[in-house]
């Protein structure tokens, strides 16, 4: 698979690049926000490692414009900043993950797997979480291969969760997910719901509250 890299530091992007190459990604490297658009306008890649603090338009801003443009890569962000307004803000823009530095080569070839996976699944449409089966399109969930009745509001939050599996969703997304059109859902009543969906998916997944960020879906231990 090929991996876009928009980093400017050269150390920095030399330890992405071979850490990458030694978990077999082919990888092309680029130092600014522009070189990445044009790279992008010209071939296909798997998924891009952005560095939030590239010179010129950051890489924030990067993000920003291939949402605007339709562009669903995936993103995964690496930031010397970690504050919770930085995540939040990272994450709203369309960011999909965010890595601190510094960090780990292992980390970061899983945190890239993760990203492929969940994005090759949504395009499937089934997600496969060990024992439990998310079928997208025809709105289905199986835990042991026996399917789990949910209602729409809680199929609204399963989906919004599965489809950034292992990814931080922020509350105010998953709100807009299950509100109804002239309706607010208040803060507590998304809890509800929530509450609702891990009694029935039991054992087979976490949902993880993330104070302030939001909730995360993630795979359970095999036993």
């Amino acid at each position: 698979m090929r991996l876009l890299i928009v980093e400017d530091d050269d150390i920095v992007a030399d330890a992405i690049t071979r850490g990458l190459g030694a978990a077999n990604y082919s990888v092309l490297r680029v130092t600014s926000a522009e070189a990445a658009l044009a790279a992008i306008a010209k071939e296909e890649f798997a998924m891009a490692v952005i560095d939030v603090g590239l010179p010129g338009a950051d890489g924030l801003s990067l993000v920003r414009r291939l949402r605007a443009a339709g562009k669903t890569l995936p993103t995964l962000m690496l930031t010397a900043r970690c504050t919770l307004s930085d995540k939040v803000k990272a994450l709203d823009l369309g960011a999909d993950d965010f890595l601190s530095k510094p960090f780990e080569a292992a980390e970061l070839a899983a945190r890239c797997r993760a990203l492929m996976r969940r994005a090759t699944g949504a395009l499937s449409g089934v997600i496969k979480l060990n024992r439990m089966s998310v079928e997208l399109l025809g709105k289905r969930l199986c835990i042991d291969d026996e399917e789990v009745e949910l209602t729409a509001r809680e199929w609204s939050v399963l989906e919004c969760l599965v489809r950034r599996v292992g990814l931080i969703v922020p509350k105010e997304r998953l709100q807009q997910a299950v509100a109804d059109p002239d309706q607010d859902l208040t803060a507590n009543a998304l809890e509800v719901h929530i509450s609702r969906l891990r009694a029935k998916i039991g054992g087979a997944a976490i949902i993880r509250n993330l104070r302030g960020l939001g909730y995360r879906l993630e795979e359970a231990k095999s036993p």
